[in-house]
């Protein structure tokens, strides 16, 4: 699956031309970013000062994934090593300035992704960019990736209509302990890119840009860790994490398990988007470490070095194998409530709500407010329909993992379908 699948001819957006280089015509800037220092508890960089874990190479200047296309990248793409979340309060005035907000973030996306050299300001002006990537912005695997909240399509704007079918506001599950200011929005920005200071670089910048229009909720920046020794990578609790998932190359089972489909349900303009749930969890490493390995191999229902399913005794096992339960019905080899059984089954009753796209993080925050180690899982997942995600959470419930995970926030997003072409915009199909 590609970010560059044609438009089929229903999908195709209607009316004038609205050239990419014209959308940033309405400037949002009315002060400076400082407001999002310290929100979610941290300041913009994180818990130090560095901008950047390591400075981008020169093959960076060529590595860019496309911006344009019938499905936003930043879903089917895979995972590039560092993330940002960041969830926004819309405070445009009005349906005009929501669409000018929208314009202006395809503008600057387009531009973030694919590199380039900034305008140069005039004499004793400011510089338009912040200069954090030199003199030119370089793409290095960048995706900007933008979602839309329940509450965006409350009163204000006209759009409740047009809301996604499934969309609602995360309510806390039985063992979830969320917090507000590190919960929900109007929209989720999500940045990925192989630097830190890219991330960084595109955060200010698309801030600098819409700071009248919106303003930031919270943030969480995280990475994905290397594999090690191979495959799959590692979470904080030394499993390997994301091991079953769609085909991402399977256009079929794509369209089954993840994109949103024309002629259903849903809204005509949200076809070729797709339901995104994000949970902040925090890591109880402390407790963790203190339980023997063969009991986290029975918690999780994986071996712990090389990630294959419980059956396999060998070291050398591939983490590719699938669990098989069909001759272990009392749960003797992989228990019952184990995190991989219970997140899928392989039941006839289960077989269609276990079946999500993950794209998840990691995250340090530490210290904490009360000077402890904040470490955890910025779990994200794509599905075509939300009660996908929210039955399995519901399952999992009951797993033995459950003492040793914390849900502190996050929240439900439609993420928008794709921006075709340089004429088109964010949410174009909802707003016009």
């Amino acid at each position: 699956m590609t970010d560059e699948k044609p438009p089929t001819p229903e999908d195709g957006w209607r009316g004038g031309e609205c050239p990419a280089g014209a959308f940033a015509r309405r400037s949002f800037l009315q002060g400076t970013v400082a407001g999002l220092v310290g929100a979610a508890g941290g300041s913009l960089l994180g818990n130090d000062a560095a901008l950047a874990d390591s400075v981008a190479g020169d093959d960076a200047r060529t590595k860019a994934i496309p911006f344009y296309g019938y499905y936003q990248a930043g879903i089917a793409t895979p995972p590039q090593t560092i993330g940002t979340f960041i969830a926004f309060d819309v405070t445009a005035a009005d349906r005009r300035e929501l669409t000018d907000l929208f314009r202006t973030l395809t503008a600057r996306a387009a531009f973030l992704t694919g590199g380039g050299t900034p305008p140069k300001a005039p004499p004793g002006s400011p510089s338009p960019d912040n200069d954090i990537l030199g003199p030119e912005v370089v793409p290095d695997d960048l995706t900007v990736t933008l979602g839309l909240g329940a509450s965006l399509f409350d009163g204000r704007y006209g759009l409740g209509a047009r809301k996604p079918a499934q969309l609602i506001t995360m309510q806390p599950f039985r063992h979830d302990d969320l917090d507000p200011a590190l919960s929900q929005g109007d929209v989720l920005v999500q940045l990925c890119a192989d630097h830190r200071d890219t991330t960084v670089h595109a955060l200010l910048d698309l801030l600098a840009h819409t700071n009248g229009a919106m303003r930031p909720r919270w943030r969480i920046h995280c990475q994905r860790n290397p594999p090690r020794p191979a495959g799959t990578p590692r979470d904080w609790f030394g499993f390997k994490d994301g091991t079953a998932n769609p085909d991402t190359t399977d256009a079929a089972q794509m369209n089954q398990e993840v994109w949103v489909q024309p002629h259903t349900a849903e809204p005509g303009w949200t076809a070729g988007g797709t339901y995104q749930a994000v949970r902040i969890v925090h890591f109880n490493l402390e407790k963790w470490q203190k339980v023997p390995v063969a009991q986290q191999e029975r918690i999780f229902g994986r071996r712990k070095d090389s990630g294959a399913p419980m059956y396999a005794l060998s070291e050398n096992a591939s983490d590719l194998l699938d669990p098989i339960y069909t001759n272990d019905p009392q749960g003797l080899i992989t228990p019952l409530d184990s995190h991989i059984r219970l997140a899928n089954p392989q039941t006839p009753e289960t077989a269609s709500t276990s079946a999500i796209l993950r794209r998840s993080y990691d995250y340090d925050r530490s210290p904490d407010v009360h000077g402890g180690l904040d470490l955890g899982h910025a779990f994200c997942c794509f599905q075509r329909e939300l009660n996908t995600y929210i039955t399995m959470q519901n399952r999992l419930e009951g797993e033995a993992l459950v003492p040793y995970v914390n849900p502190r926030g996050g929240g439900y997003f439609f993420a928008l379908p794709g921006v075709r072409d340089s004429r088109d915009y964010y949410a174009r199909g909802l707003l016009t």
